[in-house]
């Protein structure tokens, strides 16, 4: 047991033993005018036992007290409550002291430290107030006008930082003032303790050089290395706005979570259950997908794992883009969940979107004639793009990734809502090197990553300044081995004039290339 709550149960039932003892007495006393006789501390544990089996009699809880001196239950318990509500309310403002004097305490500490930092430009500023003193030692011994000519500079960078100044001209220090005596008229506002006078700059020809405080360094965009946790740590930590987090380390995780709770909430998904946690957060890829733009990008995301890189297989990858972005339509305007789509990309009920998208008034026009186009199109292109897309969802016949698609309405109004609340989303999946093959859960993180990036810019875009307001920080950790996003080199480079600072953390350039093989990323 920890001590912490051992020592909280002593001072609960030392608590209870005093409130049950001072209200007897003081009932005893409010209707006899005296304290009740034998009413003692050291007998009180026992009045509360019987208290506790019979709350009205008070004469069982007290035998060795005259019942005519004790009050009636209803005085008793009422001093009782009363009594509590006092200690509940003088607890309430004595944390609450406590916690402001700790934060006043914490503030002050850290100011005092940024001060600190903020000084460490000037090399030694007690020795810049020492120094002028030993170094007007030698004109008293040879006072020569050309002797105070000899360190102009030196004195008027010592004598910089104002606030030193004022302790070189006291009168009672005769060692002081003996030098000032055979100084020549140039050099007599030196020991002044106003700031630098304009006679100095003059004889030196340049204004007096202030130490100014170091520009803020430009945070990196892009950094490669395999030790990447330290900084993406580092990020998710400074943020001041809601951050998106992509990683495959789940110490990430373990070391940044408890921290950002305290901003606001804290949501995972992460559908293979690599991270030690009951709350995961689903989401239905086909969701907003009722516009049929929307439908498009989601499966330009989705299919951006798999994507053949050489040109030759363009058309092959479009007719893919157009089977998943016309079946997420039907789906999503007829209310089908996702494993729906699943089933289509499998080649079952090939037909059934078609007719969908012919019959809902909700679809969008043409987008029937465009799928059954597809699928009657040029048959070795069609089953090439029909094996793309159900390569890239193939992670749904797992039962953990199935249910990480078939969110609950709490899991929709967290995910719209996170931003505002200055939350952090972390999305996790395993590092896959070679996605082409077997994609795993890339697919659905990749598209929950550019879900949360294009409601980014189209909220910045709405917005009258043009940006997010807090910023909304994405550190994507691993992000070409975990959700490569097709729009990446565009995030890093005007990512920050929207709101969206991102940084990117890969293994290698090389890595980067073979993701992103027709943009350069810069950072």
């Amino acid at each position: 047991m920890p001590d912490g709550l051992l020592v909280g149960a002593f001072a609960f039932l030392l608590g209870i033993t005093v409130l049950l003892w001072s209200a007897t007495g003081l009932a005893g006393f409010f209707t006899h005018g005296r304290w009740p006789e034998a009413v003692t501390l050291t007998r009180t544990p026992l009045a509360l036992r019987h208290l506790m089996s019979d709350p009205r009699d008070l004469s069982a809880a007290w035998p060795d007290t005259p019942p005519d001196e004790l009050s009636g239950y209803g005085l008793f318990w009422g001093i009782v409550i009363s009594e509590a509500l006092v200690a509940v309310v003088l607890l309430v403002f004595a944390l609450g002291t406590l916690t402001r004097w700790r934060r006043v305490r914490r503030d002050r500490r850290a100011q005092q430290d940024a001060a600190v930092r903020a000084g460490g430009g000037a090399p030694g500023h007690a020795e810049a107030a020492a120094t002028p003193v030993t170094a007007e030692a030698p004109p008293t011994a040879e006072p020569r006008p050309a002797g105070p000519r000899r360190t102009p500079t030196a004195t008027t960078s010592q004598q910089a930082p104002a606030p030193a100044a004022p302790t070189a001209p006291q009168p009672p220090t005769p060692t002081e003032t003996a030098p000032a005596a055979p100084a020549s008229p140039e050099s007599a506002p030196t020991p002044l303790p106003a700031p630098p006078t304009s006679s100095d700059a003059l004889t030196n020809n340049h204004p007096p050089h202030v130490p100014s405080p170091r520009p803020p360094a430009t945070p990196p965009r892009l950094v490669y290395g395999t030790d990447r946790r330290s900084t993406a740590a580092r990020a998710i930590l400074e943020a001041a706005g809601p951050v998106l987090v992509t990683t495959s380390d789940p110490e990430l995780w373990a070391d940044t979570k408890d921290s950002r709770a305290k901003l606001g909430p804290v949501h995972v998904f992460d559908p293979g259950h690599l991270l030690d946690t009951p709350d995961r957060l689903r989401w239905n890829p086909s969701a907003g997908c009722e516009s049929r733009a929307t439908a498009a990008a989601r499966a330009n995301a989705l299919l951006a794992p798999v994507r053949p890189l050489s040109a030759l297989d363009s058309l092959t990858a479009e007719t893919a883009e157009t089977l998943l972005g016309c079946w997420l339509h039907a789906a999503a305007v007829d209310g089908r969940p996702f494993r729906q789509v699943h089933r289509w990309a499998q080649g079952t009920s090939a037909h059934e979107p078609v007719r969908i998208l012919r019959t809902s008034p909700k679809a969008a026009a043409g987008s029937a004639g465009e799928l059954e186009s597809a699928l009657t199109g040029h048959p070795e292109r069609r089953d090439m793009a029909q094996e793309l897309t159900a390569r890239a969802l193939n992670a749904l016949s797992s039962v953990h990734i199935r249910d990480a698609c078939n969110p609950n309405r709490s899991d929709v109004l967290a995910l719209e809502s996170f931003a505002a609340e200055m939350g952090t989303l972390y999305v996790v999946g395993e590092a896959i090197e070679d996605p082409r093959t077997r994609p795993g859960a890339m697919p659905l993180l990749t598209a929950l990553t550019a879900h949360v990036v294009e409601r980014g810019r189209g909220v910045a875009e709405r917005s009258p300044s043009g940006r997010l307001d807090p910023p909304l920080t994405l550190v994507l950790d691993d992000v070409a081995a975990v959700a490569p996003l097709p729009l990446l080199p565009d995030l890093l480079e005007d990512g920050a004039e929207l709101g969206l600072p991102t940084l990117a953390l890969m293994r290698s350039e090389e890595q980067a290339r073979t993701r992103w093989p027709r943009r350069t990323l810069t950072g």
